[in-house]
């Protein structure tokens, strides 16, 4: 039987274009022309996804998605040009049960090259998604529901940091952006290390995401720029558009950042890879934690195996947790990843990685 599709978009042209991608992947196409009729369509119907415009005459998509996550919850994905005109739109989409975005080309009639293997990969990788991985209140989900609702009852108040030089390094991709609010908004204001996470998203999205975790965090969380300096009570997030590189400060050592561009032609910039490889020319490995999260494809694989040859502590999250198990798969299939673990279970690892004492749950 094909998998069915719900495309939303007020254009019809948008939902022309749209159709014919998909219909290359087998896949029964449906359309809705508004919020509306999105809504109607998507709780009278069983739809294995849905691709939803963010800016819409009446309902727009944020309320779309928020009606059909409330009613009948399903996977969704963004595609909307609003994801870089207003990056925060999007964040809310994705707090309230989207999987992924894509930005759409102003003139999506003649530039839909652009886009048309982002979408393709996309939605291939969303429709892997496990229901029970949207549906939280299912029976076969509420373990996994409960180990994270016990990541609010770690008990950080009497922290006692280490007092050594650490580095901790994060990559994700689709069904990243809530784990990594978790992490940020779980360390103590006195966790000793820097943190310095890519996570898959393109230009204009990574300043308004790190503005968001900075509100959710005691650390301070910054957008990467060249020469920011890589020191404890500081988390940087990787520059869209950009990879994330270090280098040392020839005036004091001090690591810093450096902005590359995409010299290697690949697919995610930045990609986790670059931040992983570009570590090892400038900080002691056994110096480092490496953590990879949920995402498709092999972003990080490779990094994370020479990581771990040279002394690194990696950690990949297993598919119990992992919305998309492509990336952490993938480092643990190559031999990368010291342990495997829950993601409730790496919050833990990172929290206990900076500490000289036991955790305690309150």
């Amino acid at each position: 039987m094909k998998k069915k599709v719900l495309i939303v978009d007020d254009s019809a042209i948008v939902r022309r274009v749209l159709s014919k991608i998909l219909e290359r992947l087998n896949l029964e196409i449906d359309t809705a022309k508004d919020g509306e009729e999105a809504v109607e369509k998507a709780l009278s119907n069983r739809y294995d996804l849905i691709t939803v415009d963010i800016e819409m005459p009446g309902k727009n998509g944020i309320q779309v998605i928020k009606e059909i996550m409330e009613k009948n919850p399903t996977r969704i994905l963004v595609i909307s040009a609003y994801t870089t005109e207003d990056a925060e739109l999007t964040l809310e989409a994705l707090d309230n049960g989207a999987l992924g975005f894509i930005t759409k080309p102003s003139k999506i009639g003649t530039s839909v090259q652009q886009i048309e293997k982002e979408i393709i990969q996309k939605v291939e990788e969303i429709l892997k998604v496990p229901r029970y991985k949207i549906l939280m209140n299912l029976k076969k989900a509420s373990k996994l529901k409960n180990d994270f609702d016990q990541i609010k009852r770690i008990d950080t108040t009497s922290y006692k940091p280490n007092e050594d030089t650490k580095y901790v390094l994060i990559g994700a991709s689709t069904g990243g952006p809530r784990l990594i609010e978790t992490i940020v908004s779980t360390l103590p204001e006195n966790y000793p290390y820097p943190l310095c996470i890519v996570q898959h998203m393109p230009v204009n999205f990574t300043k308004k995401f790190a503005e968001r975790l900075n509100s959710l965090s005691k650390l301070n969380v910054v957008e990467a720029s060249n020469g920011e300096e890589v020191v404890p009570g500081k988390v940087i997030i990787g520059k869209g558009g950009w990879h994330l590189h270090f280098a040392r400060r020839s005036t004091d050592n001090v690591v810093i950042c450096k902005l590359a561009p995409n010299t290697a032609g690949r697919f995610f910039v930045p990609s986790v890879d670059e931040m992983f490889f570009s570590a090892l020319k400038v900080i002691d490995p056994k110096q480092i934690m490496a953590v990879l999260l949920t995402g498709i494809g092999d972003d990080g694989a490779d990094g994370m195996v020479e990581l771990r040859k040279r002394g690194a502590y990696t950690i990949a999250e297993s598919e119990e947790t992992a919305i998309v198990y492509g990336m952490p798969k993938e480092a643990y299939l190559r031999g990368g990843a010291v342990k495997v673990l829950p993601f409730p279970k790496i919050v833990e690892e990172i929290l206990k990685f900076g500490t000289k004492n036991e955790l305690q749950r309150v």
